[in-house]
């Protein structure tokens, strides 16, 4: 077999450039009719949001190697300043392109269904009197705008707010100099402020509000120039185990930094802002030309997905309907997972009436005796923690092991894991130095005098709004070895288990790695040119050079590999010689595509479903668990779901040599295949759960 030298950077490509792809896919959604309006308006909101990450995580990371010095390569050689440069490069014909669909496509579409964001030149003078008078008892009273002088520093601004700069100067004084003053707007007022009118819906933005009345924030001083803009700081969070005594005060005082302290990132500005207001912030801010960025269209756009909930359905996807999955089609479902292991596929699968169910029935069995569970991301208002509270105000013995460094969820965190504490949940913090990011809970039932385990492993989170939003597949099982691996996981959490018999459960940073690399080289062993080998993967982001290396030398052998990766991809098809066996795949729809699920064909035709991805920080730096399906029913379901996503050629883009993606398309309309629209097919002939 042919050896290759795996470390070369050419056969890698760049994760932050890999990123960026994504969110192009992403705004490729907005485009056109492929979605009702208010739907691609999302589409638009979500890669702002997705950018506003990638500024706060990754380019503070690029930004942080370089502060201190380090010049390490990324995996296609660069160095951290290249990347960044390349960064820059790639990312503004993006903002450009955001900014032109925003403003030709989608305002005009939005007027033409009725929906306007009003200048105040097209507003009566009826509704100028109205909004000045809104503004004088609604507005006013709350905004603070703070002088730039001597006496008065740059204010504290938080990150991501919006603001607005104003030149102003006194025109009394014939050689009066020019002054500059911030107003950070309060969160506290929605951003869209409704003007009366008999039909449609008519908005102004609050930015406008005030700038349109600045004379009554400054009386008696003209006002030059007032314009927005937003400051984007560092956000990582990480913190070594010898660094915090107490976990949950030093995170708390870590978001406190990540809101008004943390190094600036990235400054956006308006477009019509002057070049000498901009160098101000510029120089305040510790920040480059580089650094900025220049928009043509509304900044914090986040905030226009309010605008999706208007009530006009014919603007948004149909209503679809989550079925019961029939097998828990009985009165408990500790009867229906005794008779058969239960496949669940979120959210065609209905949450509230499957996994919600599994913890609110236990926790009002009288038979069960404790529930165990990890929380990693569950939302602000959980189902899974009222659930959990009334389990132990009902005498369970309930443990949850909840991860207060989730990325952005670390405030609702820290509340409700103190609420589940205020109820006799046992909460303990994951494990030090590791993010505990599996998915699973644990119920133990007293049943003919013994104790039963039943299980619930998944690839996505306890949280009920984000599984009608994301695919995620999971499985409920009485397994005894999956329960007893379980066990052992959950007190391996507790950090007072070295427990590595596992029957089952594959677990990151244990044994996973290891356990790839082996199936990867498995199939490369009994591969042959008349029966080649097959590895099958769907994932959201593929990272991690060792596995990449695995599956070009499993390329090289001739083995077969399908890739169904959503996001970030490290891995170049189609080198010559090297990786010509690999297609990559990504699939970007409605649904933010999560499941993960990985089949080896000489692993007995082995599937598994995980919470991993193939990154360095899932399978070194997390607890993770991947699951086999030893179910011949659920394998096959799992097989079939590959075969529907690696058959869409509507909603499925392919990865070229050079790490850009090419739509998949076909011409003839009656052979276009879209797999979320097929799965939603199938739920919408049966109306169990909107």
């Amino acid at each position: 077999m042919k050896t290759i030298e795996t470390e070369k950077y050419e056969y890698y490509l760049n994760r932050e450039t890999s990123l960026i792809e994504f969110n192009k896919r992403v705004l490729s959604e907005a485009e056109g009719n492929k979605h009702p309006l208010l739907e691609r308006l999302k589409f638009i909101s979500i890669l702002s949001s997705n950018l506003d990450e990638f500024f706060m995580i990754r380019v503070a990371g690029l930004k942080t190697q370089i502060a201190a010095g380090i010049e390490d390569l990324s995996y296609d050689g660069k160095t951290p300043q290249q990347q960044l440069t390349e960064i820059r490069e790639k990312l503004l014909p993006i903002y450009e392109h955001q900014g032109n669909l925003w403003n030709e496509q989608i305002v005009p579409e939005l007027n033409k269904e009725g929906i306007f964001i009003h200048r105040f030149d097209s507003l009566t003078k009826k509704e100028i009197r109205y909004l000045r008078e809104y503004f004088i008892t609604q507005v006013l009273p709350v905004l603070t705008p703070l002088i730039l002088d001597s006496t008065h520093p740059f204010p504290r601004l938080i990150e991501r707010s919006l603001n607005i700069a104003f030149i102003i100067n006194d025109e009394s004084l014939k050689f009066s100099e020019k002054n500059v003053a911030f107003l950070q707007i309060p969160t506290l007022f929605d951003r869209f402020i409704k003007i009366k009118r008999d039909k449609g819906y008519h908005f102004v933005l609050l930015e406008n509000l005030i700038r349109e009345n600045a004379d009554l924030l400054f009386p008696g001083l003209n006002v030059e120039a007032a314009n927005t803009f937003r400051v984007t700081r560092d956000a990582d969070i990480e913190i070594s185990a010898d660094e915090a005594e107490d976990l949950l005060s030093e995170i708390e005082e870590q978001l406190k930094q990540r809101k008004f302290g943390r190094a600036a990132i990235r400054l956006e500005v308006n477009a019509n802002m002057p070049e000498e207001l901009v160098n101000l912030l510029m120089g305040y801010l510790d920040l480059e030309d580089e650094d900025v960025y220049v928009l043509n269209r509304p900044l914090k756009m986040p905030d226009f997905m309010n605008l999706t909930k208007l009530d006009l359905a014919h603007l948004k996807d149909k209503l679809f309907y989550s079925r019961i999955p029939p097998e828990l089609k009985y009165s408990s479902i500790f009867d229906a997972i005794r008779k058969n292991d239960v496949f669940l596929h979120h959210p065609f699968d209905s949450f509230s009436n499957s996994t919600l169910r599994f913890i609110t029935e236990s926790a009002k069995d009288k038979n069960v005796m404790a529930i165990k569970i990890t929380l990693y991301r569950v939302g602000s208002s959980p189902l899974i923690v009222k659930a959990l509270k009334d389990a132990a105000e009902n005498g369970k013995d309930v443990t949850a092991f909840v991860e207060l460094k989730a990325r952005f969820d670390e405030e609702n965190n820290i509340i409700w894991s103190r609420d589940l504490e205020q109820s006799g949940v046992k909460v303990i913090y994951g494990v030090v130095g590791l993010k505990t990011h599996c998915k699973i809970a644990l119920v133990i039932r007293k049943e003919a005098n013994n104790l039963k385990s039943y299980v619930h492993i998944g690839t996505g989170n306890y949280n009920h709004i984000t599984s009608r939003l994301y695919t995620d597949l999971s499985i409920l099982s009485d397994d005894e070895e999956l329960g007893n691996d379980s066990i052992h996981l959950f007190n391996y959490l507790t950090g007072i288990s070295k427990y590595n018999s596992w029957k089952k459960l594959v677990i990151a940073p244990n044994n996973l790695l290891k356990s790839l690399l082996s199936k990867i080289e498995n199939e490369i062993e009994k591969s042959t040119p008349e029966n080649p080998g097959l590895i099958i993967a769907k994932m959201n982001q593929l990272a991690q050079r060792e596995v990449i290396q695995a599956l070009y030398k499993a390329s090289i052998a001739g083995v077969k590999i399908k890739l169904l990766v959503r996001g970030v991809c490290c891995l170049r098809p189609n080198i010559p010689g090297i990786s010509e066996n690999i297609e990559v795949r990504s699939v970007i729809g409605r649904f933010l595509e999560h499941s993960r699920i990985f089949y080896f064909k000489n692993d007995e035709n082995q599937y598994y479903i995980s919470s991993a991805d193939w990154m360095t920080r899932n399978l070194s730096k997390r607890v993770e668990v991947m699951t086999p399906i030893n179910s011949k029913k659920i394998q096959k379901k799992l097989s079939n779901l590959l075969d529907i996503y690696w058959k869409d050629n509507t909603k499925s883009w392919l990865l070229q040599n050079d790490g850009t993606y090419l739509k998949r398309e076909v011409e003839n309309q009656d052979q276009q295949f879209s797999a979320q629209d097929y799965l939603l097919s199938k739920n919408n002939q049966k109306k169990n759960d909107l």
